[in-house]
This record gives C-alpha cells, structure tokens and sequence, in this order.
C-alpha cells in the first residue's frame, strides 16, 4: 500500500472529490483524501492523503494558501462567479486602476467574510451548496480570515488580474464579491488557480494524467 502526499494540478470542470475517485482507480485504493477543497471552476494546487497519509488532514488544512485569480467587473451574479447567473449588471468604466489598488489595500490583514452559498460548509447538517442548488438561501455567520497579500497582477477593463495570498477559510468568489461592492459596481470571479498550499507549490504538482502514466510505469518496472 502506498502512503503519503500526492500534489495534484486539479483540472477546471471537476470536482474535489472527482479528483479523488480518479486517484482512487489510478492507485487502486481507497485511503485517499484531499486537504482543502476546489470549486470546480478553480484549477491548481489539490493535496492528496494517501494511506497513512490521511492522518495529517488537520495539518494540511491549516495551510495557508496563494491565488491567481481574475474578476470581471460590473457584473454580480447567484454564485459569484461567471457560471452563475446574472443578478446585476452595473456601470465599471469609470473604474481605474488606482480605485483598484486603493480598495485592495483595504482588505489587507483580518477581515469578516460570510462564506457563499456555493461552499461547502455545513449549517444544521446540510452543505451550503446542497441547498443553493435547491434555491434555498440560510443565514450564514461570518467568520474571521486573514489577507497577507493582495496584488493587482493586470487590468484590462473589465477584467482585473490579481494574486492572493491568505489564511485558511478564506473564499476567493466572496473576496471579489465585496471587492466589486466596495467599489461600487460588483463583480465575480471568471477563474481560479491555487499556486500554493503550505509549503507545496504549483510546479510540485502533477495532472492526473501525469499521475496515471507514472504509476504505470512503476508497475512495469
């Protein structure tokens, strides 16, 4: 049995727990889980548990973690990002790239943040994303995240570029979501990657094809 950390480069289109099942087949074992959730539209750093591996979840979890990410201004939508629908559609192009710089500036450090209805925490037993599907919107409580760094990587109007680097819990759509509020014209997220979770990167991590082809290869050899 293998055990261990396996750095995977998580697609766009599946889940988590798709990245998991795949990892399940390829490995042919089912003590494998994840450190760190993925929205299926986000790409990047997913930390497999394998085996005995499983045990450093609470670990892992702690981790923080690093962003590229971009948001489209103008617009707000039902799940914060572009593949949710429009609620709101709001004048942007008089937004510079100053008012942009000085609003990240203010998000920097401790912050609230109310976690979306698209996550995947609990409430009374239910996940949030479980219910947003039926509809269904709960009052969440916010909780307290931390902002290291928050830098604008590009702006093309209504597109604006950025890295994020942050504590656990931290939700990237939400942070774009109160970003676009405070500038007064909304925004969401048109795509994620996660470059780093503690100490293991973006270049550590392996597709799960890369994955597949290397354990083929250890068995014939």
């Amino acid at each position: 049995m293998m055990d261990g950390i396996i750095v995977v480069n998580k697609p766009s289109g599946m889940t988590s727990h798709d990245v998991v099942s795949r990892a399940r087949r390829i490995l042919r074992m089912r003590q494998i889980g994840h450190a760190g959730t993925l929205d299926p539209l986000a790409t990047g750093v997913l930390v497999l548990l394998v085996g005995k591996g499983t045990k450093l979840f609470k670990k892992f979890e702690a981790f923080d973690k690093a962003y590229r990410a971009s948001l489209i201004l103008g617009t707000r939508t039902t799940t914060a990002d572009v593949e949710g629908e429009t609620i709101e559609q709001m004048p942007f192009s008089h937004i510079s790239q100053q008012d942009i710089l000085e609003t990240f500036k203010q998000f920097i450090g401790e912050i609230q943040q109310t976690p979306p209805m698209v996550s995947a925490i609990k409430v009374n037993g239910r996940r949030l994303y479980e219910l947003a599907r039926k509809g269904i919107e709960v009052e969440r409580q916010a909780r307290q995240v931390r902002i290291d760094a928050l830098n604008l990587l590009e702006f093309h109007s209504p597109r604006v570029r950025f890295y994020l680097e942050c504590s656990k819990g931290t939700y990237v759509r939400k942070l774009a979501e109160d970003v676009g509020e405070r500038l007064g014209c909304g925004a969401c997220i048109a795509e994620i990657e996660r470059t780093k979770v503690g100490p293991f990167k973006i270049e550590d991590a392996v597709t799960l094809d890369e994955l597949n082809e290397t354990h083929l290869q250890s068995w014939k050899d």
